[in-house]
């Protein structure tokens, strides 16, 4: 509109020009070529368009929409189409609700949505659902809520407050980017913000977890004790099992041998002083002295 307005002006200024040149009104022609050059550049402004970073442009020409996005930067189009931005970037959307669990509880809820439109797919958008905040109010956040409940409903509110967090939040991700209506954006996550469960359910739940963690300390222990006294079994079978394998192999004639080698040691020893004969059939000789 503003390009129209500017290019007629731009006629009517030089239509005035020519005329006051010839009734040779010299300071009425500057005026009318002062205007025509400020006239022609603003329809001249009106032929390119910024594209920010981060962001797509959309050219809407009398209800005809380009298969083509604009990219950030300068971009030359038709000066009467209308060119809708729209913000690429990631985007954050936070929703507050109150969903049911499986036990059908109501489990007041804050959950995130991060997200980035696909910049090829814009114009699509356009065509379907409006500008940014349009499809925002009409197609994302619908959508969103109704993928929440339904995948709140299928866990204990005890797993909302536990470690399953996670496995929720992957499956709310995983059922988004199933959908066909939502294949203009990337779901890039679904973080759960907060969670607020009745008083009553809240103060079981941490009683039961407290139990359930001394349970599993107590096993802890049972089991370490187990290991300590297999432990001990073993190590009092392998010295029963020497003693016994050590006095299988002595014997009188491995005694009367031992003793003539100690017999003789001693004999050749230059310390021994005094020799000591053994009695019995059995009794050694022990040579103590010099000579």
């Amino acid at each position: 509109m503003l390009f129209i307005i500017a290019f007629l002006a731009a006629i009517v200024a030089l239509v005035v020009f020519f005329n006051a040149k010839k009734r040779l009104q010299r300071q009425e022609a500057n005026f009318a070529l002062l205007g025509f050059a400020i006239a022609f550049i603003i329809a001249l402004t009106q032929c390119w368009t910024v594209i920010p970073a981060g962001h797509v442009g959309v050219v809407d020409f009398w209800g005809v929409v380009s298969d083509n996005t604009l990219k950030p930067g300068v971009n030359f189009v038709n000066p009467l189409a209308r060119v809708v931005k729209f913000d690429a970037r990631k985007q954050e959307m936070k929703e507050v609700m109150s969903v049911p669990s499986k036990e059908g509880l109501s489990v007041d809820l804050e959950i995130s949505l991060i997200y980035k439109l696909d910049d090829d797919k814009v114009n699509e958008i356009y065509k379907t659902a409006g500008d940014y905040d349009e499809y925002t109010r009409k197609i994302i956040i619908p959508y969103f809520r109704s993928v929440v409940r339904g995948v709140t409903s299928k866990f204990e509110a005890k797993a909302l407050y536990t470690a399953k967090r996670e496995e929720l939040e992957e499956d709310i991700k995983d059922e988004l980017a199933a959908i066909k209506e939502l294949n203009e954006i990337l779901i890039l996550d679904t973080p759960l913000r907060k969670i607020i469960l009745p008083a009553g359910l809240t103060a079981s739940i941490e009683e039961k977890l407290k139990a359930e963690q001394e349970s599993q300390r107590m096993q802890f222990i049972l089991q370490r004790e187990r290991q300590e006294a297999e432990r001990k079994r073993i190590e009092a079978q392998g010295i029963a099992d020497f003693q016994d394998i050590v006095s299988k192999g002595i014997s009188d004639q491995l005694l009367k041998w031992k003793g003539i080698e100690a017999t003789e040691k001693l004999a050749n020893s230059p310390n021994s002083k005094v020799v000591i004969i053994g009695s019995g059939k059995d009794g050694l000789p022990v040579i103590l002295g010099n000579q």
